[in-house]
């Protein structure tokens, strides 16, 4: 396939894996970090703007946690081992929720409160079979992007809805088109928690979140989590192959398991109801995705390298380090593509998914100008240093998939 993204991955440095670290679990190059980091604080900014609070919660649990919340019983064997510490077994998480449910439970909570919405760029952990591994889109440790909304009952549709449209707001910033919106419902002989009534309940929520927000889309059995449907947000790569990358949920099982409750304006005790939802799920597989669907040119905000500085020759070299170093200075990041490297022609094509190159010649040295390039094939011309650096700091800005805008 064209854009493999392990070919992608390789070709631009962005990740690799290690014998000795294991199957399934790669590491994160210097330019892999930079795209990681960027995607991530996107996903924390957006979040904090929709009213979200973020948490952290550790990688361990104690297995008793997983039985409460019904992920042993209906998973274990997608979880790493128990490690006995004294006399007590403590797991690898392979789910955020647990934690999250704890951390809603620390104190007393009122309606006033709610909806409460916690979010985590968390670590967990799934033993996946190593004939499933594969890249960066099946992998055994895992950075996820959750979150988990403690609201009312009356609040929940509204709270599914407005994940959905934080989802759509984001993949129209990241370039990421939906393949189809997936009701996943439970199907025969999965390993569902027994309680029809609570099944029904979610279904009908959820369907009331896609209808009212004219999103069209697929009931499909077998689905569903273990404790409740979802809607799955699927994406398919240049071969046409589905994944799902986001989920809502409307969950009023763990809240049960864990005794949730929060204080009514009658003064009673109520039981909240737990929207779950990712925006992007975990950062492997949006990374690889990102990479698939734009053949390895990300968009200008997350591109490791968004401005090549090619001399012309080495009297120009100096001059390319100091449009580097002021680039820096705004926030972006600014490689030079020395002469050394090779003929111009030739630096030009290794830079080819690099947003913007500049081409310094003797002429433009000498009258502060920089001869642009934009990968697309469209060239601006010749412009001031000043201009051609605010233009790209202000499209970083913005996001988004565009280039350049006219003057």
């Amino acid at each position: 396939m064209q854009h493999d993204h392990r070919r992608l991955g390789r070709e631009l440095g962005l990740f690799g894996t290690d014998p000795l670290m294991g199957a399934g679990l790669p590491y994160w190059l210097p330019d892999g970090a930079v795209v990681r980091h960027a995607l991530e604080e996107y996903v924390r900014e957006a979040e904090r703007a929709a009213g979200y609070r973020h948490v952290y919660s550790p990688v361990l649990g104690k297995r008793e946690l997983y039985e409460i919340s019904g992920h042993w019983d209906h998973h274990s064997e997608d979880m790493f081992p128990p490690m006995e510490l004294g006399a007590e077994q403590v797991v690898l998480r392979p789910s955020l929720c647990p934690h999250h449910a704890l951390v809603y439970r620390s104190r007393s909570r009122s309606h006033r409160e709610l909806p409460l919405r916690i979010a985590e760029l968390g670590g967990m952990y799934r033993s996946e079979p190593s004939g499933v591994l594969n890249g960066l889109t099946r992998v055994r440790a895992i950075q996820l992007n959750d979150a988990h909304i403690f609201c009312t009952l009356e609040q929940a549709v509204e709270e599914a809805r407005a994940a959905l449209a934080l989802i759509s707001r984001a993949y129209a910033d990241l370039g990421v088109r939906a393949a189809r919106h997936r009701l996943s419902l439970p199907g025969d002989g999965g390993k569902y928690v027994a309680d029809p009534a609570l099944w029904e309940r979610a279904t009908a929520l959820l369907r009331e979140v896609l209808e009212s927000s004219g999103t069209v889309y697929e009931a499909v059995e077998g689905e569903a989590a273990f404790y409740g449907p979802k809607i799955d947000v699927q994406v398919a790569d240049p071969a046409g192959r589905e994944t799902t990358l986001s989920t809502v949920q409307i969950d009023f099982h763990q809240p049960e398991r864990f005794a949730l409750r929060y204080t009514g304006p009658d003064g009673a005790r109520h039981r909240p109801v737990m929207v779950h939802r990712s925006v992007i799920g975990s950062v492997e597989r949006a990374v690889a995705h990102l990479l698939e669907e734009h053949g390895g040119a990300l968009p200008v905000w997350l591109a490791p390298v968004q401005l090549a500085v090619l001399p012309v020759g080495g009297a120009q070299e100096e001059r390319a380090h100091d449009v580097v170093r002021r680039a820096g200075e705004l926030g972006l990041r600014a490689e030079v593509a020395a002469a050394g490297g090779g003929s111009l022609g030739a630096r030009i094509r290794r830079a080819r998914l690099v947003p913007y190159q500049a081409v310094l010649g003797a002429r433009e040295a000498a009258d502060g100008l920089l001869a642009v390039r934009l990968r697309d094939g469209h060239r601006p011309g010749a412009l001031p240093v000043e201009e051609v650096l605010r233009r790209i700091a202000e499209r970083a800005a913005r996001r988004g998939t565009g280039l350049w805008e006219p003057a």
